[in-house]
């Protein structure tokens, strides 16, 4: 028995939209035969999938981080504007390929405006200069006579695209970086991007480069990026990926402790960091890069199917965000489509991911403010992170309306688990709604031939009372949709 307590004055903080990106990077098939595949019966005019459009609208990503991920450290934006046929061929570095530059900025933006979801653009700070951060600024939002801001229109895009969310530069700590950099060089050098961008346009806002890695030294790296560039950044970004390639369940199902323990490292940096900073100002944090990946092995097509354990970690993930909502107010998971991905296409169709799911059930129901929830019950033993709950859990409120969205995720293998859940302010309304994304098993996956072995269902919730219990399926995701009133 566990107990999932919730009051709807006590409000943690607003929930930002940008927690539910997505990314996209020219790695595999995530653009070419992903998002974009001109040729292709499913495409639309301009090259894009339709299906895989239809299933990004579905989803509501807030926004897109592009064109990288390492793909961005040796990008040169100018190889992918102007007429297709005569942009270069490029030998690219990152992934070991070639890179036709037939997808780049302009497609990118008018993909983005068909699916409805904001541009976030990741400057070149590996081969790139900050001359070419701040041209690409001015392509994308010039709106004089400027070099720039007429080639934009010679290229057929009269309109300033008014791009607002810049990172600066990608993962520049790690050794697979090209342009790796110490964090005080790095510090240093982005702090001129960040001029010569604003400068440019005064209205972006930046998202200074911090760890990719959980460890000590990166955390030393996060302190010199926060120290120097709190001024002149709104946000840092932070990377995250897991998977159970060894099979350790209970291990896997612990990745909250691990979430949580890098959320409160971060945060306590950039706390500690008001007392260096104009008017106390602090960085957001930007979850940028984040995800479950290749669940059994390097096999390209096994590698790329996600399982029902899989899809709970992913509810781990977005429920942790919610928690720490008053901080956490972008994320992008990597990535969209094929690579890694909720979103898997064939040339003859697509299916959605067992991570799909959670995703959606966030992304399409939450409310806009985040609740401080009480939870306690029992645990399980694990290896790695010690003693974990077996529920994971978050809620938000949607204040017009009264709404309370309470998530739920049952990391038993095979035990189902009863959750009282107490309103301990106003009333809940008789009738709710249950939505349960579960399977027959941990590694139940979805494919073409079996698309909906995983997926969520929905069914009116019958409620007692302020106080009631409901039985969670093993390993399972649940979300219960309640109104409350008065108090």
């Amino acid at each position: 028995m566990a107990l999932v307590a919730f009051d709807i004055r006590r409000q943690t903080g607003a929930i930002d939209r940008r927690i539910y990106g997505n990314f996209i990077e020219h790695l595999g098939r995530c653009i070419y035969g992903g998002v974009f595949e001109p040729g292709s019966p499913l495409a639309d005019a301009a090259g894009f999938r339709r299906d895989a459009l239809e299933a990004t609208r579905r989803l509501k990503v807030s926004n897109v981080r592009w064109p990288g991920g390492n793909f961005a450290s040796g990008y040169h934006w100018l190889d992918g504007v102007g007429p297709a046929a005569q942009r270069p061929r490029r030998m690219e570095l990152a992934w070991h390929t070639e890179e036709s530059n037939q997808f780049g900025t302009d497609e990118f933006i008018t993909w983005c405006r068909e699916a409805g979801t904001e541009p976030y653009i990741c400057v070149n700070m590996g081969s790139g200069t900050m001359d070419e951060a701040r041209d690409w600024v001015e392509y994308c939002n010039g709106t004089g006579e400027t070099h720039f801001a007429q080639l934009r229109r010679r290229c057929g895009h009269a309109e300033p695209y008014g791009v607002k969310l810049w990172g600066l530069g990608n993962e520049v700590s790690g050794a697979w970086q090209i342009g790796m950099k110490g964090a005080q060089e790095y510090a240093t050098q982005a702090l001129e991007f960040a001029k010569v961008m604003q400068w440019t346009d005064p209205s972006i806002q930046l998202v200074a480069c911090g760890s990719c890695m959980q460890n000590a030294s990166d955390m030393e790296f996060n302190e010199a990026v926060v120290r120097r560039l709190t001024d002149a950044c709104d946000y840092l970004a932070i990377h995250m990926y897991v998977d159970n390639r060894a099979d350790r369940f209970a291990d896997y199902m612990g990745t909250t402790v691990a979430i949580e323990r890098y959320l409160r490292a971060v945060r306590g940096i950039i706390d500690g960091n008001v007392y260096h900073t104009r008017d106390g100002k602090r960085l957001m944090i930007a979850f940028d890069e984040w995800n479950a990946t290749y669940p059994y092995s390097h096999e390209h097509e096994r590698a790329e199917r996600y399982t029902l354990e899989d899809a709970l970690v992913v509810g781990m993930f977005v429920n942790a965000f919610v928690r720490h909502a008053d901080a956490v107010k972008l994320a992008n998971m990597a990535q969209l489509v094929n690579v890694i991905a909720p979103i898997y296409t064939s040339p003859e169709g697509l299916f959605l991911q067992t991570i799909f799911y959670p995703l959606e059930l966030h992304a399409t129901r939450n409310g806009s403010v985040a609740l401080d929830v009480h939870a306690e019950g029992e645990s399980f033993r694990s290896d790695r992170y010690g003693e974990v709950p077996y529920v994971d859990c978050c809620a938000t409120l949607e204040p017009a309306d009264g709404t309370v969205c309470v998530h739920l995720i049952n990391r038993s293998e095979d035990a189902v688990v009863p959750v009282e859940i107490e309103c301990q302010h106003g009333s809940v309304a008789a009738q709710g709604v249950r939505y349960e994304i579960a399977g027959e098993h941990r590694r139940a996956m979805n494919d073409f031939a079996t698309p909906d072995s995983v997926r969520t269902t929905q069914r009116e919730l019958s409620v007692s009372g302020s106080t009631f219990t409901v039985d969670l399926a093993p390993c399972s995701a649940t979300m219960l949709e309640l109104r409350v009133t008065g108090g």
